[in-house]
């Protein structure tokens, strides 16, 4: 968990020396999650934005699912870096290439995958369990796999 505080901070650290304007963007965040089981995702990411090559997005969110016949509810923090480095033409820039990490207090898992226009993200990696345990005595660990939607909130005005 240190570690991705340490993560974050860097990441505004260079964001602040960046030399040209950077501009932020609030999203609200809705999707699944499966982690050795399913959960619903509701939360939200900022996204950093000083060109359109390379995008930031950190993120918090609250993981929901059953286990066991027992409700759940885990903490998520996110970061992620939209990639596309075609140039001269807007409508290449519809889809990145993502990659990012997420964690919560019983796994984490660095991930990879696509992104349609920052808004649809599809991504997979593998959870590496923190606590045994897990939720209600089932460990989250092996295949992760993400579908989210990300709105950002100027479309909500």
């Amino acid at each position: 968990m240190k570690s991705i505080i340490y993560t974050v901070v860097l990441l505004f650290t260079f964001c602040g020396l960046a030399k040209s304007q950077l501009t932020i963007h609030k999203l609200l965040t809705a999707g699944y999650v499966y982690q050795n089981q399913s959960f619903g995702e509701v939360g939200g990411k900022l996204l950093f934005l000083s060109n359109d090559d390379v995008v930031f997005r950190t993120g918090v969110s609250a993981l929901m699912g059953s286990s066991k016949q027992k409700f759940a509810i885990m903490p998520k923090v996110s970061a992620d870096i939209l990639l596309n480095f075609q140039k001269n033409v807007d409508f290449y820039h519809a889809h990145y290439f993502v990659l990012g990490a997420e964690a919560t207090n019983k796994y984490i898992a660095p991930k990879a995958g696509f992104s349609l226009f920052g808004i649809l993200d599809l991504t997979g990696g593998y959870g590496f369990s923190l606590n045994k345990d897990g939720i209600n005595g089932k460990e989250l660990k092996g295949l992760n796999i993400n579908f989210t939607i990300n709105i950002p909130l100027v479309l909500l005005n």
